[in-house]
């Protein structure tokens, strides 16, 4: 039988690497000397707060998604988590296209962004296939007969 579960814990582990990759690559230029692409230009960290907790939380999601994945299955979970994945998928097409407006397009960054954005899509249909999953608990239990009866 097919683990779903082990298969999505995989597969946001290995979107949160990549994009714990995607920040370590755009930060590389700096150990070479070089300045990085800038959003916006903020004279300190307080200007930059909100996106600051925009990417703790687009980062803690997931962990907290992969712990609950582990210890739960109920078909309320499921559908939240399917949910959740499309909402994803969304946002990192939405990445790839604001990253395509970033000059000059850094096309390393782009690839990366792409295959995460690939592996949002895998993990949108083994959550659609686990979201249609008949739980354990609600499958018909076999009729006992006694040889007695």
């Amino acid at each position: 039988m097919v683990n779903y579960r082990e298969r999505i814990i995989t597969l946001w582990i290995a979107f949160l690497l990549g994009t714990l990759f995607h920040t370590q690559l755009g930060l590389m230029p700096l150990f070479h000397g070089l300045s990085v692409a800038e959003s916006q230009h903020a004279s300190k960290l307080s200007d930059i707060s909100v996106v600051m907790w925009l990417m703790l939380g687009f980062f803690v999601i997931p962990i907290s998604i992969i712990i609950a994945t582990a210890f739960t299955e109920s078909k309320r979970y499921r559908v939240f988590h399917f949910a959740l994945t499309v909402v994803y998928s969304i946002m990192n097409l939405l990445h790839v296209v604001a990253d395509l407006l970033v000059q000059p397009v850094l096309w390393y960054q782009i690839a990366l962004i792409v295959i995460l954005f690939l592996i949002g899509l895998l993990l949108n249909l083994v959550s659609f296939q686990w979201m249609k999953l008949q739980p354990r608990s609600n499958k018909p239990q076999p009729k006992l007969t006694s040889p007695y009866s």
